[in-house]
């Protein structure tokens, strides 16, 4: 070999590192956006459109970290069945990039780093995150035991609005449970879209999901469920005082639901089935863009 190419551990270290990069999905940042927008709506709301700037960065790495830890630990249970299944035969666990082992070292650290960030926070909500590690690490496995486990997605995505709520005011109120409510429903929904992708797979190999539980009338069920998302959204915004500009913009994201509901109904191809469910960062975002310029004015 030429004298200056990297020795064989140098290029074991960089697949590797890469291998790392592909299990925590940071190519992929749909998941970090979703899971920190609810968190996002309740920082705006607990400080009246004006969040400590500490705390708004601390939720941001945190969404980070966590989403990443939360794709290490699905990989991990999921290990075994990601081969049989097209769109997750090449995650490093599944092809064999990584070992389990490493795995597991992965998630250890970026626990341990997620534990660090919230240190600075209250009492509250430094005791509230172990509600979201649990949830974290429960919904991989929901997949073999509930016929929505979607529903345990948007707990563990939503379990942020407490925690955020949390850290602002030093409390919980209503108005975080109606954020989480509605996180909750958005999930169901989204990750309804984005479970057409598998259906066929995942009825092959046992796996349950919203998408097969809800067979034809999906396309109803995604619908009710994003409207309910944003019935609930308005009912938190109505309680802390938002008025026309949130409102219509929640309007404007019903008749979006009610398309993809639409879209839904006619049929979904796989590269289709997940642009739908990327749009919900964008409509999750204008959401969070109107209620913070309602706060404001």
């Amino acid at each position: 070999a030429p004298i200056d190419s990297p020795g064989p551990r140098a290029v074991g270290a960089a697949a590797t590192a890469r291998a790392v990069i592909d299990l925590m999905r940071v190519k992929n940042p749909w998941g970090t956006f979703l899971l920190l927008l609810p968190s996002m709506w309740a920082l705006v709301l607990a400080g009246q459109g004006h969040p400590p700037l500490a705390i708004v960065v601390t939720f941001v790495l945190g969404a980070f970290v966590m989403r990443s830890a939360g794709c290490v630990i699905n990989d991990l249970a999921d290990r075994h069945i990601d081969p049989l299944i097209a769109r997750t035969k090449s995650r490093p666990l599944a092809d064999g990039r990584l070992a389990p082992a490493t795995a597991i070292a992965v998630f250890i650290a970026l626990v341990a780093v997620a534990f660090v960030l919230i240190l600075p926070l209250n009492r509250l909500a430094i005791l509230l995150s172990g509600g979201g590690l649990l949830l974290a690490i429960l919904y991989p496995f929901t997949k073999r035991f509930v016929a929505i486990p979607q529903a345990f997605l948007g707990m563990a995505f939503g379990w942020g609005t407490f925690m955020a709520w949390a850290a602002v005011t030093g409390s919980v109120s209503l108005t975080p449970l109606l954020l989480f409510a509605a996180t909750v429903c958005w999930a169901i929904a989204y990750d309804t879209i984005y479970a057409i992708q598998d259906i066929d797979d995942d009825r092959t190999v046992g796996v349950r999901s919203s998408a097969i539980l809800f067979g034809d009338a999906a396309w109803v069920w995604v619908t009710l469920f994003l409207l309910a998302t944003a019935a609930l959204l308005a009912a938190a915004g109505l309680r802390e005082g938002l008025s026309g500009l949130f409102m219509v913009a929640v309007l404007i994201a019903c008749g979006y639901f009610i398309y993809q509901g639409q879209r839904v109904k006619s049929g979904l191809s796989r590269p289709a089935a997940f642009r739908l469910f990327a749009n919900h960062v964008w409509v999750g975002t204008w959401l969070l863009a109107a209620m913070w310029l309602d706060t404001l004015i």
